[in-house]
């Protein structure tokens, strides 16, 4: 345990961070799950729904930092891939 006040300050700070990060990446994940599991089930208008609600949040969560921006890239261009697929089939 830190006896130093800056290192305790340190140690309070980054939990407190790390309980932000872990809300925001359980959230992103939760929405993410909808959209696929709209695509699973066939259902192109629910899947888009989801999908624009999902943007903004992993947008949001590489402008915090938690996910980067090439990744948050990468998803939403898969995702969107999977339900323009779904309108065709």
């Amino acid at each position: 345990m830190a006896n130093i006040a800056s290192a305790q300050k340190r140690i309070r700070q980054t939990l407190k961070r790390t309980a932000r990060n872990k809300a925001r990446k359980s959230r992103v994940h939760s929405f993410i799950r909808k959209v696929e599991e709209a695509v699973a089930a066939g259902n192109k208008e629910a899947a888009q729904i989801a999908f624009r609600d999902m943007q903004p949040e992993l947008q949001r969560a590489a402008g915090k930092g938690v996910l980067k921006a090439n990744s948050v890239s990468r998803k939403l261009s898969r995702l969107s891939a999977r339900i323009k697929a779904v309108a065709t089939a």
